[in-house]
């Protein structure tokens, strides 16, 4: 079995006499993009705060790459990356003495640094802008340069908080991308509230509700965490409203456009069969019939309801 990259073990952190997060526990082995999923104020950027050894937890441990951070916190963050939702950049340096400058603060030997910092822009796609001061990059390529810095050491754990915030639709297709690059050397954690950078980039997520870890799984189980309960109708001689309430499982039926239906129903066992087999007979003549799954949006809701009560 691998050694796991991140491991949280009952972790629990309070603000004063407010607890900010309770009982967490994570295990990630896998390389690849792993989303921290959350509203804003749910816990996320505390637990980020934590891995990347900038506070320590109240109670439980954090190993990263088999690493108390408690124990040994120097040695456990040369493994670990981070860009916060505030890139910390210093707009007067150019890209390139901005990573060299970087590199220095990871502690990496001098000789290597040259080396390092070209791999960095490389990855980046920053090496024709590594003599412009960072001032006069755009908002894309300033995140580059964020994310340029979290990687400098080639860390095997990069934490990014919210790195699309603020970029136009272009420049984060590219952010998007350059995450899924570097994510196929090592685990990147997203941590985000924005359920569209989670369905785009993650294939497993961990989702924090008050303080709280309330689902972990891949991008299909969250997807599929709603049973769907409704299903689309299209007839060209539709029957009476009567007739389709009259369906074994069918609870409700409501209109939804010329001869067509949205049917909610209490029993999912061959519902879809019973509607075909009555049309055939009826002569309802259907032409369309689909199953309407639950959004992300909807899930998100459902799991922090559930995490209230």
């Amino acid at each position: 079995m691998e050694k796991s990259i991140v491991k949280i073990q009952n972790m629990s952190h309070k603000y004063a006499t407010q607890w900010a997060v309770r009982d967490i526990n994570l295990d990630i082995e896998q390389k690849g993009v792993i989303g921290l999923l959350g509203s804003n104020g749910a816990g996320k950027s505390t637990i980020m705060n934590i891995l990347c050894g900038v506070i320590k937890p109240t109670e439980g441990d954090v190993f990263i790459n088999g690493i108390n951070t408690k124990d040994n916190p120097i040695e456990a963050k040369k493994y670990i990356g981070f860009l916060p939702q505030q890139a910390p950049l210093h707009s007067d340096l150019t890209v390139e003495e901005y990573l060299t400058y970087s590199a220095s603060l990871r502690d990496m030997d001098e000789k290597d640094i040259p080396a390092a910092v070209e791999a960095a822009m490389s990855k980046c796609a920053l090496k024709h802008f590594s003599k412009r001061l960072i001032k006069n990059l755009s908002g894309g390529y300033q995140q580059r340069v964020g994310i340029a810095q979290a990687v400098i050491h080639n860390p095997a754990l990069v934490v990014l908080d919210e790195p699309t915030n603020g970029l136009d639709p272009n420049q984060t297709l590219e952010i998007r991308h350059l995450i899924q690059e570097l994510a196929q050397e090592r685990t990147i954690i997203l941590s985000t509230h924005i359920l569209s950078e989670v369905q785009a980039s993650c294939s497993l997520i961990y989702m924090i509700e008050e303080g709280h870890l309330i689902f972990s799984g891949t991008m299909d189980d969250f997807n599929n965490y709603n049973v769907p309960d409704t299903i689309n109708l299209s007839m060209d001689n539709p029957p009476a409203m009567e007739e389709l309430l009259g369906i074994d499982g069918v609870v409700s039926v409501e209109e939804a456009g010329h001869n067509s239906f949205k049917v909610h129903y209490s029993d999912s066992y061959d519902i879809t069969k019973r509607i075909i087999r009555m049309s055939v007979q009826n002569g309802w003549d259907l032409t369309e019939i689909s199953v309407q799954k639950a959004s992300l949006e909807t899930v998100f809701a459902d799991l922090s309801k559930k995490s209230k009560k």
